[in-house]
């Protein structure tokens, strides 16, 4: 049995963070992974997506400005960006592997599982821990209807060595509106099939609707409040099976895409051995991130039941929250400031702080400022239909509580916002900034 200060199980942003803030403070300390060092965002997830949608950004503009200046549209070569793609990928684990032992880390590779409070087992090899930090992380969800297995995971459409020719993602979330548009853009047809009367729940419904107007204009068929109950194997492709208003539905395509949301992977860590309490959104932690019924234990990013979103830079801070306990004990309270998301489809859509609806159930006297501005300087030079905002404005404190995006450059402009919400700028002192111009930026005034 070897002895650590800190075990970190899993090798994320979060995990990445912990074990290498303790290690420099001279613990020692222990990292393993199932899979290839570095996580879901910067394998399997945002950065290799990021990577791909640049192709397809390419194209879309030069779409925009044909005959505008621009006489040749590309089109994007699927397997040339999957292997741009995968340099970035391939680098990253042994990078991050070769961080962990500068700064004497003893990196493991093998599923962990608790056999004790403070001791898990990786591969008939037992670590013991003073702490344990599980930050293994989210997966797709388990479809439980027949023939779910035949669905692919965002991870396996990362991965396509040929694009199919036409596909179907199951869920209506931001995963599927990216892949979705992405495969739209390199020439596939797409449907989504989404069992809610809206897609993407947990945004602001009136910018939702300019996307879905948006993502249908692109040719993606969108198909809501269907419940998917099976998927069968055909000679060629599959068929997904559904139930809309009462009757059955079908829709066949070559690829079916799990895009139903993801769940904390912590289910193979045999958590009972040590008594870490869970639910359905993770592991129950407090206000330091530790474990609500084992102190030894802590967690952090997507395998935590935490007042945070589910995004990167949420983990990161988190792993920092961590961190900081272990090496001077819990002194440090996890406080979200304002979590800007955005949704990379193009054009592309953000938000941060509250929407119109969690506004008004708080009772806050409110000013709305919600419109499309096509005809706007910025939408115009770009060519482009898909530009509106709503921000949402205390007028008590005369100060934003919102703000939610649709167009060119919104995945940049909302960072503007999230910096008014978290230090209470008042809106007339934002409207008395100056701005460069002609940017993105220079449009804040008019949202306000």
């Amino acid at each position: 049995m070897k002895q650590y200060d800190v075990i970190v199980i899993g090798s994320g942003m979060s995990g990445m963070t912990v074990a290498n803030k303790c290690a420099s403070k001279g613990l020692k300390v222990a990292v393993t992974d199932e899979l290839p060092y570095g996580g879901t965002c910067a394998l399997r997830g945002c950065d290799p997506k990021k990577i791909i949608i640049g192709a397809t950004e390419v194209r879309d503009f030069a779409q925009r400005l044909a005959g505008k200046g621009i006489d040749t549209v590309p089109e994007v070569n699927w397997k040339d960006v999957m292997a741009f793609k995968q340099e970035f990928v391939n680098a990253m684990p042994g990078k991050i592997e070769k961080g962990y032992k500068h700064n004497d880390i003893d990196t493991y590779h093998g599923a962990a599982r608790f056999i004790s409070n403070d001791s898990v087992e990786i591969e008939s090899q037992v670590l013991k821990g003073d702490k344990v930090v599980i930050a293994t992380g989210a997966r797709s969800r388990t479809l439980t209807f027949e023939g779910g297995n035949y669905a692919l995971t965002s991870t396996d459409f990362l991965n396509l060595k040929e694009l199919p020719k036409s596909m179907i993602f199951i869920g209506g979330g931001y995963i599927a509106f990216e892949f979705a548009h992405i495969a739209r853009r390199c020439g596939a047809e797409v449907t989504i099939v989404h069992r809610g009367p809206r897609p993407l729940e947990n945004f602001d419904k009136d910018i939702v609707h300019h996307l879905s107007e948006a993502t249908q204009k692109l040719g993606i068929k969108l198909v809501l409040e269907t419940n998917v109950t099976g998927i069968k194997k055909e000679t060629k492709g599959f068929t997904v099976v559904g139930e809309k208003n009462g009757s059955e539905v079908e829709f066949a395509a070559e690829a079916v895409f799990n895009s139903a949301g993801r769940v904390p992977h912590i289910n193979d860590l045999d958590l009972k051995a040590a008594s870490v309490a869970l639910n359905k959104r993770g592991i129950e932690v407090n206000e330091f991130l530790q474990s609500t019924s084992n102190p030894n234990v802590y967690a952090a990013g997507d395998a935590a039941d935490s007042n945070g979103l589910p995004l990167t830079p949420v983990a990161v801070y988190e792993g920092h929250i961590i961190a900081s306990n272990i090496i001077k004990g819990n002194n440090r309270r996890a406080e979200y400031p304002p979590m800007p998301s955005v949704v990379f489809t193009l054009p592309a859509m953000a938000s941060v702080g509250l929407t119109e609806e969690e506004a008004r159930k708080y009772g806050m006297d409110i000013r709305v400022n919600n419109k499309a501005v096509p005809e706007w300087f910025n939408a115009k030079r770009l060519n482009t239909s898909e530009y509106a905002f709503k921000t949402i404005i205390n007028t008590d404190s005369g100060t934003l509580v919102g703000a939610h995006l649709i167009g060119p450059g919104v995945e940049e402009t909302i960072n503007f916002f999230s910096l008014a919400i978290y230090k209470s700028i008042p809106v007339q002192d934002l409207k008395k900034m100056i701005y460069a111009y002609p940017t993105m930026g220079s449009d804040i005034t008019s949202m306000l």
